[in-house]
């Protein structure tokens, strides 16, 4: 495959992407992200998802989980709306909750699915049926991938797929190994972003954005502080803040790409590589979005 010409991300060129805020603005401006996220083994997943939306400008971020990721929601984020759903044996949100999803995701402006739903059936059965219903773009991280692999990608009716594996996640997909996968990490990125018609978001040092149309962005920020579990469900988060708030799915993949890396870059000059944690970089955010005049 002959690889297009990569685009290296920089200030000018993601900041001229963002999203302004009039003075007459709303919280329906900025839209309703609802994000499918957590289970109770994983719960810190679901809150890290839900507070990059928050952050990355979303009018309004809905959580779909089970109740103790519900009750650890509303201590951390009482900005964040929730939905609360029937769980399975595993603690995780139930395909039962089909019917109550469906009469929520229809008017939503971004849908997030898998940041700690863990791998099973029932997760597997509401993400294949809930994404297509979709009139928006659609962000799938972790399990909204594992119960991908071996089979096609659900597509969102209206909007654009943004799919946001790591190396592990990809190799899976794919069939690959992550040696493979790692050895042409542009070419795995475009290869899966053409043939499934999706934004695809390699994660890792450097992470590359690729876009159907031959589309190849590479990104210079970020640092090892982020290779800590929890930092993709930030990542993930905010996208589908970004999305939310209007941006093209490519646009938001962009922003929140290099946003998130940028932030831990003032992170680990503030707390350092080895001791920052994930959600410390959201506390630099704010003022990296201020300092730009967001």
């Amino acid at each position: 495959m002959m690889v297009p010409a990569i685009r290296l991300l920089d200030d000018s060129f993601v900041f001229s992407r963002m999203p302004m805020r009039p003075s007459h603005s709303h919280k329906g401006t900025f839209g309703t992200a609802l994000c499918l996220c957590g289970s109770t083994t994983y719960q810190g997943a679901a809150l890290m998802a839900a507070e990059g939306a928050l952050r990355s400008g979303a009018g309004i971020v809905q959580l779909a989980s089970v109740q103790p990721v519900l009750t650890a929601c509303v201590i951390r984020l009482p900005e964040c709306t929730l939905l609360p759903l029937k769980q399975t044996q595993f603690g995780s949100p139930s395909a039962e909750n089909l019917e109550l999803l469906s009469g929520f995701i229809s008017k939503r402006q971004a849908f997030l699915a898998g940041c700690g739903l863990t791998n099973c059936e029932d997760t597997a059965k509401l993400v294949h049926t809930l994404v297509p219903m979709c009139q928006c773009s659609v962000v799938l991280d972790a399990d909204g991938l594992n119960v991908c692999q071996g089979g096609e990608l659900p597509h969102p009716e209206k909007g654009m797929l943004i799919v946001t594996p790591h190396p592990g996640e990809m190799a899976a997909l794919t069939g690959k190994t992550v040696k493979e996968i790692q050895e042409n990490r542009v070419q795995a990125a475009l290869q899966f972003a053409q043939e499934n018609n999706c934004i695809t978001v390699l994660k890792g040092h450097h992470t590359i954005i690729a876009a159907p149309d031959r589309e190849v962005f590479e990104n210079p920020t970020g640092n090892s502080g982020l290779a800590k579990g929890g930092s993709g469900d930030i990542l993930a988060g905010m996208i589908t803040g970004f999305v939310a708030a209007g941006l093209s799915a490519l646009d938001a993949a962009i922003c929140g790409v290099y946003l998130h890396g940028l932030a831990a870059d003032f992170c680990a000059a503030r707390k350092s590589q080895t001791a920052m944690l994930p959600h410390d970089i959201l506390e630099d955010l704010g003022p990296l979005l201020a300092q730009k005049g967001f």
